[in-house]
């Protein structure tokens, strides 16, 4: 409907704009809940998984940009929920959202979308939205959609301009569980659904939940363990009593610094302990901190479902899921942290192990499954070292 330009003018049936925080308006149609919401624009070149991706805990604070163009086509079920923690703020896409064509089906996206509290906005040149993201970095705005098109510009503005970022900002907290929870979902099966998880005697794994996607447990259980999730804030001590055989650390929203002053305490006592410990997304970040290295903010950040990763010790190149927008600095790891992966986009870092310990990190998301299952050896590598 509109392409990204600093046009106030409210062109006619606009129900829904993206105001960035530089002044940029961009109008189009709202769908999904009626309101506003403010978070850093990012986009997602995914063709599919739009609803894991709104209901990933790692887009807490995001508004995503979708840059396939055909969002919402297959409807909304319940099974491809992530988790039922805050996700994505709002999203926005290339064209309207169409009626669903899917046996999966159980309503349409955009009154799913409602119904989790999300803002849409359709209608919008999703390339050239995301061409600037790519030159000029990820923005901060609010997004609103009002089915009446009646909107404030000024104090959407404001909002913007006011808010701080993501930079400097623990989200864990957040979106992490409030209690101590036993996993007891197993994998899927197409007509079957979700199993239930064995409680049986295996590998004790306790995951620390940073803001976590429910398919994580799931292909801890696959691999053959038995899973308990602890809040964030979980102490060294109340793990231990846990009597686990290995801590996992999950992904999570936010920046790993500020997230690392109460993690990286706990974490460095497991790796005194000779812990075994596998991190994902943010958790990998905050084992990163752990055995001494830094943590950066990224440009665009990474944020798809194709993107090619190499491993180094035998030049194997995985398809991977990410969505990160703070990584690793592999500048900065220290004697004894061995760079395992790197992403052969830019040569950011996706990978560390620490010698001497079981403990290491991907940067992206094995769980995920991008097509084909090129990382699920690494569940299996972590679960076959509690033996």
């Amino acid at each position: 409907m509109a392409d990204p330009a600093n046009s106030r003018a409210q062109p006619s049936g606009a129900t829904g704009v993206l105001v960035l925080a530089d002044g940029t308006v961009i109008w189009g149609r709202g769908f999904g809940v009626a309101g506003s919401a403010v978070g850093e624009v990012c986009f997602n070149t995914a063709m599919t998984g739009y609803q894991e991706v709104m209901t990933d805990p790692s887009y807490a604070g995001q508004i995503v940009t979708f840059t396939f163009p055909h969002i919402g086509n297959v409807g909304a079920n319940p099974e491809d929920i992530e988790s039922k923690v805050e996700g994505a703020v709002g999203c926005v896409v290339r064209e309207e959202v169409t009626p669903h064509s899917s046996f999966r089906a159980r309503e349409q996206f955009g009154e799913w979308l409602a119904a989790m509290g999300k803002i849409g906005l359709s209608g919008v040149d999703t390339r050239a939205l995301t061409r600037r993201i790519r030159l000029n970095g990820a923005p901060n705005a609010v997004i609103a959609h009002d089915p009446e098109g009646k909107f404030d510009i000024p104090a959407l503005l404001k909002r913007a301009q006011e808010w701080p970022g993501l930079e400097g900002m623990d989200l864990a907290q957040r979106v992490s569980r409030e209690k101590q929870e036993s996993w007891e979902g197993g994998y899927w099966r197409l007509g079957t659904g979700y199993g239930r998880a064995s409680r049986d005697a295996k590998p004790h794994v306790v995951a620390i939940d940073y803001g976590s996607k429910d398919n994580i447990f799931r292909n801890l259980v696959k691999a053959g363990a038995r899973v308990t999730v602890v809040p964030a804030k979980t102490s060294f001590d109340e793990i231990l009593a846990l009597q686990p055989d290995g801590v996992f650390l999950s992904n999570g929203p936010g920046d790993p610094a500020a997230t690392g002053e109460y993690a990286v305490p706990t974490i460095k006592a497991l790796l005194g302990r000779d812990m075994p410990i596998f991190g994902i997304c943010l958790g990998h970040q905050m084992l990163g901190l752990a055995a001494g290295a830094k943590t950066a903010k990224m440009h665009q950040g990474h944020r798809g479902a194709n993107h090619p990763v190499k491993r180094l010790e035998d030049g194997v190149v995985e398809i991977t899921s990410m969505n990160h927008g703070f990584a690793v600095d592999n500048a900065t790891l220290p004697e004894g942290v061995e760079e395992t992966h790197v992403s052969l986009f830019d040569g950011s870092n996706c990978g560390i192990a620490i010698r001497g310990k079981k403990a290491f990190g991907v940067q992206y998301h094995p769980e995920a499954s991008p097509g084909p299952q090129d990382s699920f050896y690494l569940f299996e590598k972590f679960v076959g070292m509690l033996a």
